[in-house]
């Protein structure tokens, strides 16, 4: 395999060597470099937006590894920081050939390629690759937004908001199923987030303003195994806009304790103690807009 420059891909798992991943020659053992890779492309589904158990059942298919190749160049060591490059450098009629390189700043240390075929999960017999799994990955390495958002009331949206917000709030948080939803949905403007296979992925909901002109931001939601993507920053930037284009002065939140980071980044403030809200800690936030 060829050297490779950074600039050859558009996507990046970053990750530090850890203590454990050396052997006696002080360098990372070997193998480890595959794990590196096998971890930056389960980060690269995040990229496209798909939850990869959800998504590939929607496919009715699954990817099974049929060849993984690594050439070495140099060693990293423990504490290095590593860039994992990967992008999918080729779609057969079944096959996808995914190529990846690991960078220690600007240096190309390590080469991967690893070949999946799509298949039936019952029977691990090959089938073509979806035409949709095809256009979602070739639009990601064109530069494509993977996510599609949309602004609307509960009557438009509420089924696909009702599917995000049950996952995160009810089964997962363990919210009282009669918290999840309120009356306050039928006059508030919603979000939703959807990928390019149509699956909901994120929401969130504006109430109306007050007499100040403060709008509060709430029911926010993302997809568990996207959290730390763009689909919460894509519900946020959509709610924020629908708030401006009606004249609102701010938006207030109650964000939930391991959320606050996520907001200090939006650029919110918080306001006053921490407080609990149906049994979890929470701050409130606002933003001038």
């Amino acid at each position: 395999m060829p050297q490779m420059q950074r600039t050859d891909f558009r996507f990046f798992h970053r990750l530090r060597v850890r203590w454990a991943e050396v052997d006696m020659q002080k360098i990372v053992f070997n193998g480890h470099y595959l794990m590196y890779f096998d971890t930056a492309i389960a980060d690269y589904w995040r990229a496209l937006a798909l939850p990869y158990e959800a998504s590939m059942h929607r496919l009715d298919g699954d990817l099974y590894v049929v060849k993984a190749t690594v050439e070495y160049h140099a060693s990293a060591r423990v504490d290095d920081r590593l860039d994992v490059a990967m992008q999918c450098s080729r779609i057969g009629s079944s096959s996808m050939t995914f190529t990846g390189a690991i960078f220690r700043d600007e240096q190309h240390l390590i080469s991967g390629e690893i070949v999946y075929v799509f298949a039936d999960p019952a029977t691990q017999t090959s089938r073509p690759v979806p035409q949709a799994l095809r256009d979602i990955v070739q639009g990601y390495e064109a530069g494509e937004s993977m996510l599609q958002t949309q602004a609307g009331d509960w009557a438009s949206l509420g089924e696909g908001a009702r599917a995000v917000r049950h996952a995160v709030f009810v089964e997962e948080q363990q919210i009282p199923k009669e918290l999840e939803s309120d009356a306050a949905d039928a006059g508030a403007v919603h979000v939703l987030v959807r990928n390019r296979l149509g699956m909901p992925v994120g929401t969130g909901r504006l109430l109306p303003a007050d007499a100040q002109g403060d709008a509060q931001v709430g029911r926010v939601a993302v997809d568990r195994v996207l959290r730390g993507g763009q689909v919460g920053r894509a519900v946020m930037q959509a709610l924020e806009a629908a708030a401006l284009a009606r004249g609102d002065r701010r938006i207030v939140l109650h964000a939930q304790r391991t959320a606050v980071p996520f907001y200090d980044r939006l650029g919110y403030l918080r306001e006053g103690a921490p407080f609990e809200e149906a049994g979890i800690e929470h701050q409130a936030m606002a933003k001038r807009l």
